[in-house]
């Protein structure tokens, strides 16, 4: 069977034209490789949209497009991007095949009645009693888990390793329904939105922690041929050889590049899955082009040229990144660099104020006179406080007039001769 997966769509207000571009193609060329079906693995929203919106419009009219073509099934994802309830407008698009939404962890079923109509039938419970007559396909469904609801129970400090016990537990409890499946010759998958112990981010960090979901071992041990993933935004996959068959383990990543400094492509998973192996390529969008220019100090306006010169960046989107210290702020000639980077679709422009940092002096408040305090300051500092306290004195002593007048001669009657003075700032 094959099967186009998508993820991470993220539709609204901001990135609408990325997501419905780069989906609207993944669209197109899973309808030219005739698909069977199609599994969108959660956040297919990336905020709560109202049924007005334009991204919510969008959305729909693509995913009926896809439902006219086959068969489609649809994960909650994370609740900050998919609400409760925010999809469960799309079984009613009335298009040509069924729309599932997994909104719970739950067994369907792809199968086709007496008339040849093919439908999705979902388990009871969490999972089947036994494979139903009649089945193309069985996916196992594991949505979003609400960490809330197990920290309650279970109590905050214990509530990450709880989750990924009872995961490892529920993946292992699929089994001998897909054990059945592939007995009888039906391709078996899972579908769930979370993140794997190991997985690298799309920005190329490792996650490894302790509140991650998954671990590969509890997801082979579903005994699913392909495992579908969500959540994480980079395309990566894991596959073992066993005695169920050759398993795959993949994330399908973004369906486009919603943030600077993503690595790799992006695009959707297209999955060969049988009884016994399952393998998944994957297939680029015009997901677009970005592009990171970062300066240690000041931004060199002709370095800058020669990088545009270099990459070519007419129609990409740039982001310039720069650290200066706090008095050079105001030095970077931001109107220069929007002119240099006036072919770009997009410039964002970033820089990193490095404050002054001032030592404080523990205690100086408690001292009783100034000289004191200047002593403690230039201790604490590393200044000599001799010529420190000899401007002192003459600022205590002497009218401006005088100061000036010594100044301007010589500066013998204001500040000490001791070259220890040379040092200090002006």
């Amino acid at each position: 069977m094959r099967i186009a997966h998508f993820s991470d769509l993220h539709y609204g207000t901001a990135m609408l034209d990325e997501a419905d571009r780069c989906f609207g193609a993944a669209i197109d060329r899973a309808i030219a490789e005739r698909v069977a079906v199609a599994v969108i693995s959660g956040d297919a929203t990336d905020h709560a949209l109202s049924l007005h919106e334009p991204a919510t419009l969008h959305l729909l009219s693509q995913v009926r497009r896809l439902a006219d073509h086959c068969p489609v099934l649809m994960l909650q994802g994370t609740f900050s991007h998919e609400p409760p309830g925010g999809l469960a407008v799309f079984p009613l698009v009335g298009a040509c095949h069924p729309v599932h939404v997994a909104t719970c962890i739950q067994q369907v079923a792809l199968v086709r009645d007496a008339w040849g109509v093919r439908r999705w039938q979902a388990s009871q419970g969490w999972c089947f009693e036994a494979v139903p007559a009649d089945v193309e396909l069985v996916v196992s469904c594991v949505p979003t888990i609400n960490k809330a609801a197990v920290a309650a129970a279970v109590g905050a400090v214990d509530a990450s390793q709880a989750v990924g016990e009872q995961l490892a537990l529920l993946f292992a409890g699929f089994a001998p329904i897909n054990r059945e499946a592939r007995a009888r010759g039906i391709p078996t998958a899972a579908v769930s939105h979370g993140t794997v112990f190991g997985s690298l981010s799309e920005h190329g960090v490792p996650m490894a922690g302790f509140d991650h979901e998954f671990n590969t071992g509890a997801l082979f041990s579903a005994e699913a041929q392909a495992v579908m993933l969500g959540h994480i935004h980079r395309h990566q996959s894991w596959e073992r050889d066993g005695t169920c068959g050759l398993q795959c383990i993949a994330y399908a990543g973004s369906i486009g590049r919603f943030h600077y400094g993503e690595d790799g492509d992006k695009g959707f998973l297209l999955w060969d899955v049988v009884a016994g192996a399952a393998r998944c390529e994957l297939v680029p969008t015009p997901a677009r082009r970005t592009v990171d220019i970062e300066f240690e100090g000041r931004p060199d306006l002709e370095t800058l040229r020669e990088a545009v010169e270099r990459h070519a960046l007419e129609g990409a989107h740039v982001r310039v990144r720069w650290v200066v210290a706090d008095e050079d702020r105001h030095c970077v000639d931001r109107a220069a660099i929007m002119r240099l980077l006036a072919g770009a679709a997009q410039v964002k422009l970033e820089g990193r104020i490095m404050p002054v940092v001032r030592t404080r002096a523990p205690g100086i408040s408690q001292l009783g006179s100034l000289a004191d305090k200047v002593r403690r300051w230039a201790d604490l500092s590393g200044v000599v406080p001799e010529c420190v306290l000899g401007c002192l004195a003459a600022l205590q002593q002497g009218t401006p007039a005088a100061i000036a007048e010594g100044l301007l001669q010589d500066g013998s009657n204001v500040i000490a001769s001791d070259d220890t003075c040379q040092d200090l700032p002006s």
